[in-house]
């Protein structure tokens, strides 16, 4: 038993060696942020065979000490099995992509990423975290766009954990966090951008420039999100509409604007065919045609292409003149 007691003491000093205290890193503004610090946790199955090995040797001193009335071995039996107890409770189980922290006595020991059957010194606070990638489908938000314009927009935002100890330690609570710095990281992206095109512009729009709005919002997620140990992995627009009360009067402002441009190709492409008819016709010397009866002709044409409804001609049985 003296032995056993040994290596539990070296086994003890070794894991406060190489777990040590979690360094302090200073911020511009003179606050401090936690760094994770990962260590590597022990076997648990090794720790398992020691437990049971414990167990099975305070129950043979036992049986010795009752059966020859030796006191001091009934004293080591219940040595051992309280050593082995305390070894059971140190073993832990720990999943792919899950992460756990080691607490001890209030103070950060470190962070545990190889996952199996682990053990750890039981006074120690185990707190797992999650490292898989979570989806925040945010709400329908209205917000007001570069021009004043009130919309709806809403976003999905694909992230994980990537420091334990900042997600753990530097925010009450990592998952709120999220969900209230996307909504605000939303609303001031809104305020950037202009939700559609005003007459002739180049500029960047929410309706149009969709990659750089979503590449846009994931660097400003991720700026936010970083001071607590998030990764943005993806975000980007899923809803971006006029809100109800002014939908119907832009819907009309849009309308308008398809309508005069459509005619403005319609006038243009007249214009082209009516041009490359009167080339034709004085290439050929088909007709001659003075400014007068080219002016005719040239109305008369675009009056036929322009038209919404069909032409219907008229027979003229005189000469241009009468």
């Amino acid at each position: 038993m003296c032995t056993l007691t040994d290596d539990l003491k070296v086994i003890s000093f070794w894991y406060r060696l190489v777990t040590g205290d979690v360094k302090m890193a200073n911020q511009d503004n003179g606050s401090t942020f936690n760094v994770e610090q990962r260590i590597i946790a022990k076997s648990g199955w090794l720790m398992l065979l020691v437990g049971v090995a414990a167990v099975v040797t305070g129950l043979v001193c036992f049986g010795f000490g009752v059966g020859t009335g030796v006191p001091l071995l009934v004293i080591l039996a219940i040595m051992s099995a309280a050593t082995g107890a305390f070894i059971f409770a140190g073993l832990f189980t720990l999943q792919p992509n899950t992460a756990a922290l080691f607490i001890l006595f209030g103070a950060y020991k470190g962070s545990v990423h190889n996952s199996g059957f682990r053990w750890r010194n039981p006074l120690t606070r185990v707190q797992k975290i999650s490292l898989r990638a979570r989806n925040l489908n945010g709400d329908r938000l209205k917000v007001n766009d570069k021009r004043g314009n009130p919309i709806e927009i809403a976003i999905v935002v694909v992230w994980r954990v990537r420091d334990t100890a900042q997600a753990t330690f530097d925010v009450d609570d990592y998952e709120h966090y999220v969900a209230v710095q996307s909504e605000s990281a939303v609303r001031h992206l809104a305020s950037r951008y202009a939700y559609d095109h005003q007459e002739e512009s180049d500029e960047l729009v929410l309706r149009s420039a969709t990659d750089t709005v979503n590449k846009a919002l994931q660097d400003e997620l991720q700026e936010r999100l970083g001071k607590a140990g998030i990764e943005v992995d993806e975000a980007r627009l899923t809803h971006l509409a006029y809100a109800p009360e002014i939908a119907q009067v832009m819907l009309r402002r849009q309308q308008a604007e398809a309508v005069v441009a459509a005619r403005a190709k319609i006038v243009q492409g007249a214009v082209g065919m009516v041009e490359m008819a009167l080339d034709e016709l004085a290439e050929r010397g088909v007709v001659e045609l003075d400014a007068e009866r080219k002016a005719s002709m040239v109305s008369n044409l675009l009056v036929v292409l322009c038209a919404e409804s069909d032409v219907h001609p008229v027979v003229n049985t005189g000469t241009l003149y009468n």
